[in-house]
């Protein structure tokens, strides 16, 4: 139910309450409190600040905005994306955009490859990706990539993905993501 004032927005000033209609209508509160199931407590607030902003607070007492909570914990800086996104690219082809002809890959291991390495050149002073590879047997069960800096050693970011086989078909596998 409702009650307008034109003061307030409305197109009315009304006495009696009418039915909210969910196509027009919006909720006009100074905040949203979320209730848990056994509590009636204020301990978790949506609301918005003096500047415009939407913000949250829970029982950490920490209030934060939205655009906080966005470029919290879990998410990824630009440069972290682009180096996250620039080694999804070269997972599989190696480099291309971006790096000048005379790339040089280098692949150790013999028939079970453990190593599968770009560099700039064929002087290997400076890598530009690498793949790593673990087996048991007959299954690769660790596959590390790592994707390198300007400087050919330091690591922008680094994929691992561990497999779980039956026998020799793959069941699983866990992956981890670490962007530096």
């Amino acid at each position: 139910m409702k009650i307008e004032k034109i003061s307030g927005g409305g197109s009315q000033d009304d006495i009696y309450p009418h039915d909210l209609d969910p196509n027009e209508d919006a909720l006009d509160a100074r905040g949203l409190v979320i209730q848990s199931d056994s509590s009636n407590d204020e301990t978790v607030v949506v609301s918005r600040d003096e500047s415009g902003n939407m913000t949250f607070k829970d029982s950490s007492n920490l209030e934060k905005t939205l655009t906080e909570v966005l470029g919290g914990v879990g998410s990824l800086s630009e440069e972290a994306h682009k180096a996250l996104r620039q080694l999804i690219h070269f997972m599989d082809d190696g480099p291309a955009e971006g790096y000048g002809s005379g790339a040089y890959r280098e692949v150790t291991g013999g028939v079970k490859p453990t190593s599968i390495t770009w560099y700039t050149d064929d002087t290997k002073a400076d890598k530009i990706v690498e793949k790593v590879l673990t087996w048991t047997g007959v299954n690769v069960t660790t596959i590390q990539w790592a994707i390198y800096d300007d400087d050919g050693s330091t690591v922008l970011a680094s994929v691992t993905d561990v497999i779980t086989y039956s026998g020799i078909f793959e069941t699983s596998r866990a992956r981890m993501i670490v962007v530096n």
